[in-house]
């Protein structure tokens, strides 16, 4: 008896996964992990909710590969600003990237690492968590680069690698956070430049 092939099981997404995930990014940016209900989210991303499920997972899944969007796009800066030949460099790639990402004019002001979950409740504490490693992760990749300039001579002996990453990350986040309050780029591109008046300020 002969065994009829089957074909193959389940139906065609029938969407661009790659285009809903960027659309479900700047909803995530615009609106934070709580304030971004999965209404919202699967309007946006043009599919129901069933299909956010098969192709994401859940909410909190699906922002976790939102955040490895956001990182490998809008915040990529931080990866090319290691690569500067020198600890200034790096510095100034890192808060120009900054004043740029947060305040372009097509995308949500502000950055999704930074206030995706800052006020969220009980419930998205991993998300809380996961962000915050984000952001620690960032810091650990300029400390480690500044003790590489320290090594190189770049900068000087007396420098505390650590306390001038945490110098340049805090600028970072705080330029992020006053975009999110419709600071002008100008005037914050002036701050960036301001905090890198006197290099290293350790």
């Amino acid at each position: 008896m002969e065994t009829k092939k089957s074909g193959p099981k389940g139906r065609p997404r029938g969407f661009d996964a790659d285009e809903a995930l960027e659309r479900a990014m700047l909803v995530f940016w615009r609106h934070g992990y709580e304030g971004a209900s999965t209404a919202a989210l699967t309007r946006a991303m043009g599919i129901s909710t069933t299909s956010m499920y098969a192709a994401f997972g859940n909410k909190e899944e699906l922002f976790r590969k939102v955040l490895d969007r956001y990182t490998e796009g809008p915040s990529a800066y931080m990866a090319r600003a290691m690569a500067e030949p020198t600890a200034l460099a790096v510095a100034t790639a890192i808060l120009t990237g900054t004043v740029r990402t947060t305040t372009r004019p097509a995308h949500p002001h502000g950055c999704l690492g930074v206030q995706g979950a800052l006020s969220a409740g009980d419930a998205a504490q991993e998300v809380r968590d996961l962000l915050a490693a984000w952001r620690d992760s960032g810091y650990t990749s300029v400390r480690e680069r500044f003790e590489r300039a320290v090594a190189d001579g770049d900068l000087p002996a007396t420098t505390d690698p650590a306390l001038l990453a945490r110098y340049v990350t805090t600028i970072g986040y705080g330029i992020a956070v006053q975009a999110a309050g419709g600071v002008p780029r100008a005037d914050l591109q002036e701050l960036a430049d301001a905090a890198l008046l006197n290099w290293p300020p350790f």
